[in-house]
């Protein structure tokens, strides 16, 4: 996950939250090939449809002229999070405790960059995950991308 940068996640927060959505998060990849993208994730209690993500894409797109906060052009995309919901604060490991989650690290932490386990909430500045019955902290600031694992 590329998280943006403080500055413009507060931005897009202060449009999104006064039209009653939560802003899950704001990831911002400056890109290779094809381009920079800012990625919104949007949710709602009763859900997110397509309509929700045009209206917010539409007020965003406003304050985003307005403010200019991102040199150069870049698509904007908002969307539901989705399943396999993107996990960018320590509250929404907290928020979803037990659940199933896919975390990958910067840099390794003994030997391993990637673990898969359940969230048992954090302590300080640290996700714990119990891996295969061992409890591992994952220190937050190592965290590239955590991801819930959908399970049916």
């Amino acid at each position: 996950m590329k998280r943006a940068d403080p500055k413009l996640a507060q931005l897009v927060r202060s449009v999104v939250e006064p039209m009653g959505y939560e802003c899950v998060g704001v990831e911002h990849d400056v890109g290779g090939g094809s381009g920079a993208v800012l990625r919104v994730y949007i949710d709602h209690a009763d859900g997110i449809g397509l309509g929700d993500c045009e209206a917010v894409s539409h007020q965003l797109s406003g304050a985003l002229d307005v403010d200019d906060p991102i040199a150069g052009q870049y698509d904007l995309e908002v969307s539901s999070p989705g399943l396999d919901r993107p996990l960018f604060e320590l509250e929404h490991f907290r928020r979803f405790e037990g659940a199933r989650a896919r975390i990958r690290l910067v840099e390794k932490l003994d030997g391993r960059r990637r673990f898969d386990g359940r969230l048992a909430g954090t302590e300080g500045d640290a996700v714990l995950l119990s891996v295969d019955g061992t409890r591992v902290a994952l220190p937050f600031d190592r965290i590239e991308s955590a991801r819930l694992v959908p399970e049916f």
